[in-house]
């Protein structure tokens, strides 16, 4: 991956009526034929993982503009959609339960395309290990509800997952994309973008983070017990903070490093890892019970015990073309949005008559969308 990327959305309740769904639906099949056809699937994959264009596809499709909701009905539909094209692509995943079917799905997807068993392990590995990375190696007070997983025959892979932070009542989104991908724990996501950014968010997936990871490997591999000693020895029964005795009016100005130990660290799991003798963090955030509590924990007595620290840096311009689900910021124009689907519809029917024909066509849908009142914009 290149840059790492999030994007910060407001927690809405509410469904998705049914006559935007199937609208969305529609209007989102020209769209992937389009830009499958003009410029290939490994395009639209890249498109996916762009949070600035997925965010415009959700607003084009007709749905709330800065909603949670946007995610996991977009994915939704592009799920939907692609089930009945013959593009070449496959999405897996969603949300909550649905999530855990995506290895099921890609054996599917592979199975359809003769790839190898190897090539369908690292499919699923990239599923298993971008949710793990994103749940556990970046902590931001927002687990993750939702995991769609795209793939190409081509075998290159995009994912578009989110968190709910419900203390903040916002939802933390990820893009990833396998283009270019070396490993899952050093800056593996596409862009980073976030609505309101966090003052101490544990991030082992930045590139300062590099001594951090292999120190946190390397006390695996030595000695459990000598984890649990340092540990414990960073929480001391009765010992206070000096913040306590400073003058009420001074405690807002004054910046103090907060380590928020873990209560406890899951043991076994450790000492199961000790036993694999994991080569690099990678490797040992794969391991089963590896989970948030003990990934901060071993990060914690790094910096602490060791020097070595991890970044605790957190790592939001979008349009809307037919309105919000929720009326925000006008209700979806029915009519704009229906006419929308017939123009690329036909802009795909006279691409049979050649590649010039199919630009004018699109060109026509420009001044289309350019055209509109000033009560629709």
């Amino acid at each position: 991956m290149k840059k790492s990327g999030t994007s910060s959305l407001p927690l809405h309740g509410g469904k998705a009526p049914p006559w935007l769904v199937g609208r969305m639906k529609k209007l989102s099949k020209p769209i992937i034929r389009i830009i499958v056809d003009d410029y290939g699937r490994d395009e639209f994959l890249r498109r996916l993982s762009d949070p600035y264009w997925f965010q415009s596809l959700g607003c084009v499709l007709g749905y709330d503009w800065h909603s949670s909701g946007l995610t996991t009905v977009t994915t939704g539909v592009l799920k939907e959609s692609l089930s009945s094209m013959d593009v070449g692509i496959f999405a897996g995943g969603g949300k909550g339960k649905t999530s855990l079917k995506t290895p099921e799905e890609i054996e599917t997807f592979s199975r359809k395309f003769s790839f190898s068993d190897d090539k369908t392990e690292s499919l699923k590995y990239a599923s298993r290990m971008s949710a793990k990375v994103d749940n556990t190696a970046i902590q931001a007070g927002a687990p993750l509800y939702h995991h769609a997983f795209f793939a190409s025959e081509d075998g290159e892979w995009t994912v578009i997952q989110q968190g709910m932070d419900t203390e903040n009542q916002v939802a933390r989104r990820f893009h990833w994309i396998s283009e270019g991908v070396d490993n899952f724990v050093e800056e593996p996501h596409e862009a980073i973008l976030a609505q309101k950014r966090k003052d101490r968010v544990l991030n082992m997936t930045a590139k300062t983070s590099e001594e951090c990871r292999k120190t946190s490997t390397d006390l695996i591999k030595d000695n459990p017990k000598e984890i649990k000693r340092d540990f414990y020895s960073l929480i001391p029964e009765k010992q206070k903070s000096l913040k306590e005795w400073m003058p009420e009016s001074k405690r807002a100005n004054r910046k103090v490093k907060i380590l928020n130990l873990p209560k406890r660290l899951n043991w076994n799991a450790l000492e199961k890892a000790h036993e694999l003798q994991p080569e690099n963090f990678e490797k040992l955030l794969n391991i089963r019970g590896i989970g948030p509590a003990t990934t901060r924990g071993l990060a914690l007595v790094s910096e602490i015990i060791h020097g070595d620290s991890a970044s605790w840096d957190d790592p939001a311009k979008y349009s809307y073309a037919f309105g919000g689900k929720d009326g925000v910021p006008y209700p979806v124009n029915r009519v704009a949005m229906d006419k929308a689907h017939r123009t690329l519809k036909s802009a795909i029917e006279e691409a049979e008559l050649g590649r010039e024909e199919k630009l004018n066509a699109i060109k026509r849908l420009e001044s289309f969308s350019s055209g509109k009142s000033k009560d629709e914009r």
